[in-house]
This record gives C-alpha cells, structure tokens and sequence, in this order.
C-alpha cells in the first residue's frame, strides 16, 4: 500500500464503516490530541482496516468480540457495534458474538457488552 495515501485512503474507509459517525471520532480529538486522530485514521484504518485479508463484517465481528472480551471499552464497543450493523452484522449477529465471549472473558464482560448493544440498538430504533 501507498504510504503516502494513509490518511486519505484511512479516512474513506472510516468513512465506509462509520457513515457520518466518522466525523464524530475526528472531531472528538481536534480539540486536545489530533496527533491521536491522524494515528487512528492512518493506521487503523487506512493500514489494518484495509488490508485485503479480510472483508469489512469479518472484521467487525472479530473487533466486537475483542473490545467484549477486554471490558473496558464501553464507548468504543458500542461504536464498533454500530460499525458492525452498518458493514452487513445483524442484531442476532451481535448478540452472539457477545454471548461468545462469556466462554472466554467470562460473564461480566458479555454482561457489559450485551447492554452496550442494547444501547446501540435502541438508539438506532430511535428510542433513546
């Protein structure tokens, strides 16, 4: 990949997941770290996210999972929930991912995730 192109082709790609969302994160960091935010969207994004090995769902299933499995990711979870809904996830899809992690990371992480989705999922029904 074209070094030179991180932060343009990162910043389509968040744009592509994310939607509108995607300016959300960047604003978020103008004020006090936009170094931080030029990171995220270059190598996040514009490296690790489009890197061919694997379709967009494949890696929000897999960072859902994670950001679950760590449990102290309230706000990025929910972020990558919704990631996860708009690059093709379904609500059930979400769930058992989460569910999943009680296996491994035990219930209180999957207790936690299942009311981030909750939140999310109720925020997109437009009842919060």
């Amino acid at each position: 990949m074209d070094d030179a192109n991180r932060y343009e082709r990162g910043l389509a790609k968040l744009q592509e997941i994310y939607g509108e969302r995607a300016q959300i994160l960047i604003a978020s960091l103008k004020d006090i770290a936009p170094d931080l935010g030029r990171y995220i969207v270059e190598f996040g994004f514009g490296d690790i996210h489009c890197r061919p090995g694997l379709n967009l769902k494949s890696r929000e299933i897999a960072t859902v999972a994670a950001l679950t499995a760590l449990g102290n990711a309230a706000p990025q979870l929910r972020a990558h929930i919704h990631a996860a809904l708009n690059v093709g996830c379904s609500e059930q899809e979400v769930i058992e991912i989460i569910m999943q992690m009680a296996l491994y990371a035990g219930f209180p992480a999957a207790l936690n995730g299942i009311q981030a989705a909750r939140e999310v999922f109720m925020e997109r029904a437009g009842k919060k």
